[in-house]
């Protein structure tokens, strides 16, 4: 187990161009792990016993200018490609994508904006402060057990002008609908054909319109599979007359929930296995156009189950009705995702800021400009960005770091018995959470450690310290 750890983080080496800012990734891969507490990166520093004066130096890891975003991104897309146990639908790759909010009270931390909170429960505010952050992830696992293995988030809301500021970057004022196509293409570029599960809130004429280029460009594709709205409408496929003038678009306009009533003799009755077990389901399957202007080739799938009504769709129309089922049940993993990432690995604790962020606005009026707007100083502006690279960098290592936890609860569940002692009221079959590899890690890594120390890069590091520029590097200020 420790051993296929260290192999997978040995692999990042090429992604940091100096060893010291290395050492410090594996360090912090390593904390989060088997972290005890979400406190911070001070936690870290306590479960791994470190010096507290090294604190600093681990902070500015996340400003440091030896590594890149992207790199690591890219490396870390490949590396999954080559270890995960990824889940196909032909030969078709299956990401999942959704939005998340973090609330975050911070007056001089960037991309602090105020957000819709979309909840059933009365307790919690409509509007919250915080960031909106765009997931990616992608199905892995075997025939007992698929997990969400997260790619990267980032900031989509509240940093658009921050980012303008980069050289070379251009304005961006893309929707969080359509930089989500922009995220999973981006995944897709990598991992291959890949089929994108978004919840209804994407589908939309821009996302569609952003999909068509995205595929135009003939390098890879990817196809969305969601769900539309009750209220959703779309049309017949033309019928040309032959007549004279522009040939027509659309044909007749359809409500699709009224299909339910007035062709309930038409649906098709089959048993699927579905969150865990087998349900049976009833469809109707119908391809048409959707989208004002757009009309774009959409197969429908209207599903009735446990009394329950729900339109699926699928920019794939070779897909089968009950594969689009199948798949879009697969939707809610990207949910136990963030909650692992929220409850146990402590993703969301971050607390980076700078003093050169002007201070939030809490009664912004409609006409008025947001502060950062206003900062127009080039050194406040480049330790501005260098918070928001921060707080995308600790996402990027939480999603390694859960990453692997999934990965060895996949590999070694059955190899390991000793996996199988922490208490769960409903423990799953045959594959432990990632909650229990982190406690097991946090009983038992040390022990690991004293008895095969050829397992982990202590033995490189000491090699590479006989060097004296190592040796500089390595020194904690």
């Amino acid at each position: 187990m420790l051993k296929f750890i260290d192999s997978i983080l040995l692999l990042f080496r090429s992604c940091f161009h100096r060893f010291a800012a290395f050492k410090w990734f594996v360090v912090i891969i390593t904390g989060l792990m088997i972290r005890s507490d979400s406190l911070g990166v001070t936690s870290v520093i306590r479960d791994l016993t470190l010096n507290p004066r090294g604190y600093e130096s681990m902070i500015h890891f996340f400003r440091s200018s030896a590594w890149s975003l992207d790199d690591l991104r890219q490396k870390w897309l490949h590396i999954v490609l080559q270890f995960a146990p990824l889940k196909r639908e032909g030969e078709a790759v299956i990401l999942v994508g959704d939005g998340v909010k973090q609330a975050k009270e911070a007056r001089h931390m960037p991309g602090v904006k105020k957000l819709y909170q979309e909840s059933e429960d009365v307790s919690k505010s409509a509007f919250i402060f915080g960031h909106l952050w765009g997931a990616v992830g992608v199905l892995m696992g075997t025939t007992g057990k698929v997990l969400c293995l997260p790619l990267f988030l980032n900031l989509q809301d509240g940093v658009k002008s921050i980012f303008s500021w980069e050289d070379g970057h251009k304005a961006c004022d893309d929707s969080h609908v359509v930089q989500m196509i922009d995220q999973g293409y981006a995944a897709a570029k990598v991992l291959g054909h890949a089929l994108f599960l978004l919840d209804r809130y994407f589908l939309s004429v821009p996302a569609l319109q952003r999909l068509d280029l995205r595929n135009q460009e003939g390098t890879v594709k990817l196809d969305l599979v969601t769900r539309a709205k009750a209220s959703a409408a779309a049309y017949e496929y033309p019928v040309q007359t032959g007549r004279r003038g522009r040939p027509r678009k659309k044909g007749a306009k359809v409500k699709l929930n009224t299909l339910f009533a007035s062709r309930s003799d038409a649906f098709q009755a089959v048993t699927l296995p579905l969150y865990g077990k087998e349900e049976p389901v009833s469809y109707l399957c119908r391809d048409l156009l959707w989208g004002t202007g757009m009309y774009h080739e959409l197969r429908f799938v209207l599903v009735k189950m446990c009394g329950r009504q729900d339109i699926l769709v699928s920019t794939d129309l070779t897909l089968s009705p009950e594969a689009i089922i199948r798949l879009y049940a697969r939707r809610f993993t990207i949910e136990t995702t963030f909650r692992t990432m929220k409850q146990s690995l402590g993703a969301f604790t971050y607390h980076f800021w700078s003093r050169s962020m002007p201070k939030l606005k809490r009664y912004l009026k409609k006409d008025e400009s947001q502060p950062v707007d206003q900062v127009v100083d080039r050194n406040a502006r480049k330790q501005i960005l260098q918070a928001v690279n921060a707080m995308e960098g600790y996402m990027m290592c939480s999603c390694i770091a859960l990453g692997l936890l999934q990965m060895v609860a996949l590999r070694y569940s059955k190899r390991v018995p000793q996996l199988f002692f922490r208490y769960l009221r409903t423990p799953s079959k045959g594959i432990v959470s990632e909650a229990t590899v982190m406690v097991y890690l946090r009983r038992s890594i040390f022990c690991l450690f004293a008895r095969n120390p050829r397992l982990t890069i202590t033995q490189i590091i000491r090699e590479k310290q006989e060097t004296p520029e190592v040796q500089d590097e390595l020194r904690i200020s």
